[in-house]
């Protein structure tokens, strides 16, 4: 096998916090990689290129946390006009600088990780590098095709799209793409999700550093990169119920507002359990050692229940967003997930849980079912076959 490191350019945005995170997992499970040698450069391809994608990675962000109902305007309008419109496979804002920054980089592949980054960027990309244009592949996050996958996923010149479930590969070629362009990969998270669980380890943790109770029912109310929670009227309601035999952990992440709250909350509700949280180094230990899990019905939390076998509530107040429906509609295909119309749903849930533990054991059994019999170290075993004629 050669020792050249193989290089690849990264290309994501922060549109939420699923593609960095998936753009992370790659390079993290590179530097686990025994064999060939990576060196991989990841680009904030929207950011970095032109203030006008700039600014809808804000507009996305700021509907997510505020408005989710009023995504399914923003989606539709870019389905008609994309980020990076143009002829073929379209253009991109701040074309010379991208392409200055493809040649430092001199990539062997060009993988992207969002759905906006397929078409104008990679086009861009081999204009870069003419005397030896790099391999292009798409990483897809979704579980499910229909409304709410993007038309922009697709891009049936891409020489590779690695989708996360097989319906979103059926998708894909439903699409367009060629049947040998497609390869289903699984789910790009962080190694830890696949590490076997360590018993002792975790009650140590959830004793000593949550300070929670262990074998006690832990609810975790969770929240992604942008900090789109409902923690506030899911407590009320919870304590409203009460629900005093369950201790809660509240993810605020960088909301630093979010967390003075919550503690002020625990002050007055001190018959409840809550440890609000910001971000945490290890979430596949904190999920490990959680009963269940509520959370938006994005992607990234659905797919670390799943690797966990944690049973997934999912929080849709202000509207689900088009990409979160096709999240739900994969759960409901597979028979584990519940939407909650209100927040008194979330007491009436663990209750029942509480009532008849077999019903929860059932529910974590469906939920591992769901589990690809794939792990990123195959996405990077096709990677390699795609970089080889180049090398």
């Amino acid at each position: 096998m050669s020792e050249q490191p193989l290089r690849v350019l990264v290309l994501s945005s922060s549109t939420g916090g699923g593609h960095d995170s998936r753009a992370r997992a790659l390079r993290a499970w590179a530097a686990r990689d025994a064999g060939t040698p990576w060196v991989i450069e990841q680009h904030q391809a929207l950011e970095e290129a032109h203030a006008v994608y700039r600014l809808g990675v804000g507009i996305y962000n700021t509907i997510q946390r505020r408005w989710p109902r009023l995504h399914h305007v923003y989606y539709n309008l870019l389905e008609v006009v994309s980020f990076c419109g143009g002829k073929g496979e379209g253009g991109v804002l701040g074309r010379d600088a991208f392409q200055e920054g493809v040649r430092q980089v001199r990539p062997d592949l060009v993988v992207s990780t969002h759905d906006h980054l397929n078409h104008g960027f990679f086009a861009a990309a081999r204009a870069a590098l003419p005397e030896a244009p790099p391999k292009c592949a798409t990483y897809c996050t979704e579980l499910h095709g229909g409304y709410g996958f993007s038309r922009h996923w697709v891009n049936p010149k891409a020489d590779l799209f690695i989708g996360a479930v097989p319906e979103v590969c059926a998708q894909a070629q439903a699409l367009g793409l060629a049947p040998a362009r497609t390869f289903h990969g699984g789910f790009l998270l962080d190694p830890a999700f696949w590490s076997p669980p360590d018993p002792v380890a975790d009650e140590k943790y959830l004793r000593e550093e949550l300070r929670l109770e262990p074998g006690k029912f832990t609810l975790l109310l969770a929240t992604g990169a942008n900090c789109a929670q409902n923690h506030r009227a899911l407590l009320d309601a919870l304590a409203a119920g009460p629900l005093p035999s369950i201790q809660i952990i509240a993810l605020c992440g960088t909301d630093d507002h979010a967390i003075g709250e919550l503690n002020v909350w625990a002050k007055r509700n001190p018959h409840q359990a809550l440890r609000p949280l910001p971000r945490v180094p290890n979430l596949a230990q904190l999920m490990r050692v959680t009963s269940a899990v509520v959370a938006r019905p994005g992607t990234g939390t659905t797919t670390e229940a799943i690797l966990t076998g944690v049973p997934i509530l999912f929080n849709p107040f202000g509207g689900i967003m088009p990409q979160e429906m096709i999240t739900v509609k994969f759960c409901r295909e597979h028979g584990f997930g519940q939407v909650l119309e209100q927040p008194a749903d979330l007491v009436a849930a663990i209750r029942a849980w509480l009532a008849n533990p077999a019903t929860l054991a059932a529910e974590r059994t469906r939920i591992l079912a769901a589990r690809p019999d794939r792990t990123p170290a195959d996405i990077l075993r096709r990677l390699r076959e795609l970089a080889s004629p180049r090398r």
